[in-house]
C-alpha cells in the first residue's frame, strides 16, 4: 500500500489531497483537508501550514506522517497578493484655506455668512455686524440660548452658531430666530477667531447646496479663479451632506506638495510603451495586452507608482534570497477606483474621494524557493518530497474529475492572489497563463472605495450577503426580500446594514446605504474576475479567440463566492461558451482541483 499526499500551495489557502495507491490500482482518494496558508506564497514561511494540513487529513484517514510515501506539491509562482496591491493616485499635500464639518444632528435650517466671534465676546459685538458664534464645551445650551437670543434682540446679525457639545437641536429650539447651527466639532479651539465663515443646514431629507458647490463657495468668500481651484476638495467632501461649516482662514496659509502618480514602462516581447498612471486603467491594460507577454515594469523614480513596484521587488527578494536585479514584474492588473483622501484642514476628519488606479503586480521567481519548501518538509518529516508540475497543468487534471467534463478542456484558478488558466487538447496539450489580480485585490477595492481600512469587514463584505435590519423582528435582504425572526435580534444592529455570516450578522460601521456597498462590492468584483476571465482565457485559447472554446470549468476558491461565478458564467455566455463551477472528483465543489491534480501526476511519473 502507497500512500500519497498532493499539496496546494496557494495565496490564500493551502490545500491537500491524500490518496492510497494499492497494486497499481487507480487512486482510492481518502482525505481532503484545507488551512490558511502561512507566509506569502512559494516561500518556506508556507511549511508550517503545509504540515498543519498534512496532519489534519492523516488524522481523518486514521494514518500517521510516517505512513506517507511522498509528498507531491506544486511549482507555485510567487504572488504577492496583499503587498502588490496599492491604489496609485496623485498626492497632494496641503495646509487647505478651508475646514469642513459635517455633524448628525444639526440644527436649524438655511445659510449664514459672518465673521467668527467668541462666545464670550458676543457682548462687545456692534449691532448690525455679521457674526458666526463659536460656543465652548463649558457652555450649558439653556445659557448660550438666552445669550444669543439677548445680543439678537439687541440688534447683532448673527447668522450661524457653531457649538462644540451635542447641542444644536435643544439651542435651536430655544432662539427666537432660526439660525443654521452646528455641533459637534471636537477640535473647536482650533477654529480661528474674526475670519469670515458659512455655516449651511439644509432642511430634513435635503442636502447642502451652497458649500458642497465650488462655486458656491467662491460666491461666499469672493475667491479668485485660482483660488477655487483650491476648494475643490472641500466641496466634494461636503456633497451629499445635510450640514456643513466652511472657514477661510487668514491669506497665505496654502501650502501644497504634490507627489505625482508617475508613469510606468512596460517592457514586453512585443515592444516598450512609456504611458502614465492618470491615463487610467483600460489605457494601461490595453498597453500590457499590446505587448505581451510582458517581461518586466518599471516605475519613474520618484513617484506613488515606483515606490509601489519597488516595494514589491525588495519584498520579494528578501523573501526568496535573490538578487534583487532578478525580481521581474511579469504581469500587472490595474483597475480604476476611487479612494478616500483626507482633507487636510478638517476639523472632523473629512473625506473627498478622489480617483485612483488600483494595481495587482505578480513577480515570478525561479523553481529555487519550491525547492527550498521541498527541502525544508523532507528534514522535518523525513518524507520524499517532489516538486510535481506546474499549477495549472494540475489544476486542469483535478478539473477533469469533475463529472461531465472532457477534453478539449479549460479552467480559470481564481484563487487569492493570482488568476490562472488553462487549456488541454485532445492530444493532451497544455497551455496555461498565470496573471495578477483575483480575490484579495477585490477585498482591497471593496476596503478603499468604502473607506473602512479594516481588511477583515472588506473581506466578509466580498464573501457573504447582506441585509438591512428594519426592526428587532425583521429584515429586509439585499435582493429586496424580508426575514422575520421569532425572538428579537441584538439592539446593536438596529436599523444598521448588516453581513449575514454562518453565526450571525455583522453591522458595519459605516454611514453607506445597503445599495453603495453592494454596488461597490459587485462592481469590484466583476473589474477584477470578469476582467481576468475574459484576458486569460484569450491567452490560452488555441485560436486567441474566445469563441472557440467550448467548456470552461470555474476551479478555486474564488469560485465557492455566491455570486463570482454567476458574473463570469453569464459573461462567457456572450460567447456561446459551456462555463459553471467544477466538482472535483464528484464530491470537493471547486476546491482541491490542483491538489488533486498532484496524485493523479502521479501514475505519469511527472515531477
Amino acid at each position: 500500500m502507497t500512500i500519497i499526499a498532493g499539496v496546494d500551495v496557494g495565496n490564500s489557502t493551502t490545500e491537500i489531497c491524500l490518496a492510497k495507491i494499492e497494486d497499481g490500482k487507480p487512486t482510492q482518494f481518502l482525505a481532503s483537508s484545507i488551512v490558511k496558508t502561512t507566509g506569502i506564497k512559494g516561500t518556506v514561511a508556507n511549511v508550517p501550514g503545509i504540515v498543519i494540513a498534512l496532519k489534519d487529513a492523516l488524522q481523518k484517514s486514521g494514518l500517521l506522517i510516517a505512513d506517507l510515501k511522498e509528498i507531491r506539491i506544486n511549482e507555485a509562482t510567487p504572488v504577492i497578493g496583499d503587498l502588490a496591491m496599492e491604489t496609485i493616485t496623485e498626492t497632494i499635500i496641503t495646509e487647505s484655506t478651508m475646514i469642513g464639518h459635517n455633524p448628525s444632528t444639526p440644527g436649524g435650517v438655511g445659510l449664514g455668512v459672518g465673521l467668527t466671534v467668541a462666545y464670550s465676546q458676543l457682548d462687545h459685538v456692534a449691532a448690525g455686524d455679521q457674526v458666526i458664534c463659536i460656543v465652548p464645551q463649558d457652555v450649558d445650551f439653556e445659557e448660550a440660548a438666552r445669550k444669543i437670543n439677548a445680543v439678537l434682540t439687541r440688534g447683532v446679525d448673527v447668522q450661524g452658531i457653531i457649538v462644540r457639545q451635542d447641542d444644536a437641536v435643544l439651542i435651536a429650539n430655544r432662539l427666537q430666530k432660526v439660525l443654521p447651527i452646528i455641533d459637534e466639532v471636537t477640535l473647536i479651539e482650533k477654529v480661528p477667531f474674526d475670519m469670515l465663515a458659512a455655516v449651511e443646514v439644509a432642511a430634513a431629507g435635503q442636502t447642502i447646496q451652497t458649500l458642497s458647490n465650488p462655486y458656491g463657495i467662491a460666491t461666499v468668500f469672493n475667491l479668485s479663479a485660482e483660488d477655487t481651484k483650491l476648494v475643490v476638495p472641500i466641496a466634494r467632501a461636503l456633497i451629499g451632506n445635510r450640514s456643513a461649516v466652511v472657514v477661510r482662514t487668514p491669506q497665505g496659509d496654502v501650502k501644497a506638495r504634490t507627489i505625482p502618480a508617475g508613469f510606468i514602462t512596460i517592457i514586453g516581447e512585443k515592444g516598450k510603451s512609456d504611458l502614465d498612471i492618470e491615463s487610467g486603467a483600460p489605457k494601461i491594460m490595453e498597453t500590457v495586452e499590446r505587448v505581451q507577454p510582458v517581461l518586466d515594469i518599471q516605475g519613474e523614480a520618484g513617484t506613488n507608482v515606483n515606490g509601489m513596484l519597488e516595494r514589491v521587488r525588495q519584498v520579494m527578494s528578501d523573501l526568496t534570497a535573490q538578487p534583487l536585479g532578478e525580481m521581474k514584474i511579469q504581469d500587472i492588473l490595474a483597475v480604476d477606483t476611487f479612494v478616500p483622501q483626507k482633507v487636510q484642514g478638517g476639523l472632523a476628519g473629512e473625506f473627498a474621494l478622489e480617483n485612483a488606479v488600483a494595481l495587482a503586480a505578480m513577480v515570478k521567481t525561479t523553481r529555487l524557493p519550491m525547492q527550498q519548501i521541498a527541502n525544508e518538509l523532507t528534514n522535518q518529516l523525513g518524507v520524499k518530497v517532489i516538486i510535481a508540475g506546474v499549477e495549472a497543468n494540475m489544476a486542469i487534471r483535478g478539473a477533469l474529475t469533475t463529472p461531465g467534463t472532457d477534453k478539449p478542456l479549460a479552467i480559470l484558478d481564481m484563487g487569492g492572489g493570482s488568476t490562472d488558466a488553462a487549456v488541454i487538447s485532445k492530444s493532451e496539450q497544455v497551455d496555461a497563463i498565470h496573471l495578477a489580480g483575483a480575490g484579495d485585490m477585490v477585498t482591497m477595492l471593496i476596503n478603499s472605495e468604502l473607506g473602512l481600512n479594516d481588511f477583515d469587514l472588506a473581506e466578509d463584505i466580498k464573501k457573504y450577503p447582506l441585509a438591512k435590519v428594519e426592526s428587532l423582528f425583521h429584515i429586509r435582504l439585499e435582493d429586496g426580500t424580508v426575514k422575520f425572526f421569532n425572538e428579537h435580534l441584538s439592539p446593536q444592529v438596529f436599523s444598521r446594514v448588516v453581513i449575514l455570516k454562518e453565526d450571525g450578522m455583522v453591522p458595519i460601521p459605516s454611514h453607506h446605504p445597503l445599495d453603495k456597498i453592494r454596488h461597490v462590492r459587485r462592481e469590484a468584483k466583476k473589474r477584477v474576475f470578469v476582467t481576468n476571465a475574459l484576458r486569460s482565457l484569450a491567452r490560452v485559447a488555441p485560436t486567441g479567440n474566445i469563441r472557440h472554446m467550448e467548456f470552461v470549468v470555474l476551479v478555486g476558491g474564488s469560485a465557492l463566492d455566491f455570486e463570482v461565478a454567476d458574473m463570469v458564467t453569464d459573461a462567457l455566455g456572450e460567447y456561446g461558451i459551456v462555463c459553471g463551477r467544477g466538482n472535483i472528483r464528484g464530491s470537493e465543489g471547486p476546491r482541491n482541483a490542483v491538489a488533486t491534480g498532484l496524485v493523479l501526476s502521479y501514475f505519469d511519473g511527472e515531477a
